[in-house]
């Protein structure tokens, strides 16, 4: 897959966990552990938008173009 998702880089960075960050963003855990192993298909703008807000950081801080 060429997009990597560096979700549990920022997560590290913001030193938060799996469960705080479901409860901020009001997703499950097993949805946030599917993306933060890059097996999601897809990814909603609005839950891309929560998750930013949660981690106070741009998309591009978790999603990037691999080659």
């Amino acid at each position: 897959m060429p997009i990597i998702i560096n979700l549990d880089v920022m997560m590290a960075r913001r030193k938060m966990s799996l469960n705080e960050l479901s409860e901020k963003v009001g997703i499950t855990i097993s949805n946030l552990s599917i993306l933060k192993t890059g097996k999601a298909k897809a990814i909603r703008i609005e839950t891309l938008e929560a998750i930013c807000k949660a981690l106070d950081c741009q998309p591009g801080d978790i999603l990037e173009y691999g080659h």
